[in-house]
């Protein structure tokens, strides 16, 4: 139930700070009191769009806070506030909403900031608003798909229907991407695969490339490094020589000699023969690789011929697959053979997605028989439920019917359920076409009770319900508000007297006019006594009193 409701700088409400009891509690005034503005603010916790225009004039922002009591039999919403760590010590939940001059909200629940969707999952649970506009859900085929459903207890059926469709929707758009794959890498497949040949064909090696350029430059000059190669053996060597030269090796080899003989004399010098023996050393070692470099270097034009068809081959694949590298041509052809590879996989996949598909909508067609089953069954019994109801608010020949037909299939199963009424008793026909605002203010009462039940929803909050109707059947309709305010909480905005006087408490919103600040104020005060009676005479008099209506209200409230 509501305990108490706090607002500051919303629109005309400067401050106010309310607290309210179990039971019907009715809320009056005149035209333009506020009554519509105290609802707004109650919307706002329920996760209507804030609005800047909200902020009352002058002031930065507005709050609106309320506080639940919270029944301990509701597991789902108890469930909610411990996975967002949002439970309180004594059990209530404190909701607040502020919104400042730019439009921009937050939210919190027991002091803990909280997103919208999350703030509305829980305050949707604590109180339902019933406007007079609402009755345009009478016409709605979800909202009476949902009363009947909640008459036949199909929540747990209805869960399992949405997750099953819901999966279902999954799987086909997955196997839709899965198809529209398949189809390209089909279309790509022939061109692939004749790509992948090239370059498998190819037999790439990485680091060929720089491996056959090195070759191409020996073979092609291969004549030239022969020719040097063999002046510089010929240097070490006294063979090619003329008879009074002597080659390089002799040569160090006399001067070593001649060094290690004025050692004799100058000791320096035997370090400089160990010197030239060492310069000897390294020499023959370079005389030994030249000459090794010399007979590997082929004056082969087949050789030649061979790596520079080989170098073109590799040059023309590096251009035509845009690539700088073998490296890269190797990467591309293995990316290649996945794509043939997956192309498989693939269609492994599409198979597995269509057994997927075909197994939950199996399940689904038997959920949805079993709702289709259960609604059949309910629709009389809560026909006649309805029907009984509404002709207890003076319409004693009305006929209300439900009509369930088969349907697209959809997250709540296969079926579409239409209302049929008939005030007069004869044929009834769509109840958006036929039922007048009176008729269908008093069908919505009760199928709000109705619905009230089904869900235990703690506080209902109507709106001007009894728009359309007088006299007697405003009588009933406040014996109906007055009887469902005996097991629940419910707030009733009335313009009936009839209705007001049913309420076990009454409060009443005012406008003042500062002349002082120049500017209109909203608050509302519980009445009791006398206040109580003289409201209630307003409401049957209007602006001027009279003794009459005064004696009138004494009996309603009596």
């Amino acid at each position: 139930m509501l305990k108490s409701l706090q607002i500051g700088n919303y629109v005309l409400i400067d401050s106010l700070d309310v607290t309210f009891p179990e039971g019907l509690v009715i809320i009056t005034g005149q035209t333009g009191a506020g009554k519509s503005i105290l609802l707004g603010a109650l919307s706002l916790l329920l996760g209507e769009k804030a609005d800047a225009s909200s902020v009352a004039q002058g002031a930065d922002s507005c709050f609106v806070e309320a506080t639940f009591a919270v029944p301990e039999s509701d597991t789902d919403l108890m469930a909610i506030l411990a996975d967002n760590e949002l439970c309180s010590e004594d059990g209530d939940i404190i909701v607040r909403r502020v919104v400042n001059r730019t439009g921009r909200s937050r939210s919190f629940v027991n002091d803990s900031p909280v997103n919208l969707p999350l703030l509305q999952s829980i305050v949707s649970r604590l109180v339902d608003i019933h406007s007079q506009h609402q009755t345009l859900l009478l016409s709605d085929s979800g909202f009476q798909l949902s009363m009947l459903d909640h008459f036949a207890g199909n929540t747990s059926l209805l869960e399992r229907c949405a997750t099953l469709y819901h999966s279902i929707r999954e799987k086909q758009s997955e196997l839709e991407k899965v198809r529209i794959r398949l189809e390209r890498m089909a279309e790509e497949r022939d061109y692939n695969l004749s790509r992948y040949r090239r370059l498998e064909e190819a037999k790439l090696k990485e680091g060929e490339l720089e491996e056959l350029e090195q070759e191409q430059k020996q073979l092609a000059n291969a004549e030239e490094i022969k020719t040097e190669l063999c002046m510089v053996e010929s240097l070490f060597s006294s063979s090619d020589l003329p008879s009074d030269a002597l080659s390089v090796s002799s040569a160090l080899k006399e001067i070593q000699r001649q060094l290690e003989k004025v050692s004799r004399f100058i000791p320096q010098a035997e370090s400089l023969a160990e010197r030239v023996l060492t310069a000897r050393t390294d020499l023959e070692d370079v005389v030994a690789e030249v000459m090794a470099i010399n007979s590997r270097t082929e004056l082969s034009a087949d050789r030649l011929s061979y790596v520079e068809d080989r170098l073109s081959l590799l040059y023309d694949l590096l251009k035509k697959y845009s690539a700088s590298s073998v490296a890269e041509l190797i990467a591309q052809r293995d990316s290649l053979s996945g794509m043939l590879f997956d192309s498989q996989a693939v269609e492994d996949r599409m198979a597995e997605l269509r057994n997927e598909i075909d197994s939950l909508s199996s399940e689904y067609s038997e959920v949805s028989s079993r709702l289709r089953e259960a609604r059949l069954s309910a629709s009389v019994p809560f026909a006649r439920e309805v029907t009984a109801a509404i002709r207890e608010l003076e319409l004693e020949r009305a006929v209300f019917e439900v009509e369930v037909t088969e349907g697209p299939a959809s997250a709540k199963g296969s079926d579409n359920v239409r209302f049929l009424f008939s005030a007069a008793g004869s044929s009834p026909t769509d109840v958006s076409k036929c039922a007048s605002g009176g008729e269908m203010s008093r069908l919505m009462l009760c199928l709000k009770d109705m619905m009230a039940r089904f869900v235990k929803m703690p506080t209902l909050i109507f709106d001007e319900i009894d728009t359309g109707v007088s006299g007697s059947v405003a009588a009933r309709i406040g014996e109906k508000i007055c009887s469902m305010g005996r097991n629940m909480q419910v707030f009733a905005i009335t313009h009936l007297p009839q209705v007001a006087a049913k309420g076990d408490a009454h409060y009443v919103v005012e406008k003042h006019f500062d002349d002082n600040l120049g500017k209109a104020t909203s608050t509302i005060r519980l009445l009791q006594g006398e206040d109580r009676i003289m409201e209630v005479a307003r409401m049957l008099s209007g602006t001027t009193l009279t003794n009459a209506a005064i004696e009138n209200a004494k009996e309603l409230l009596g």
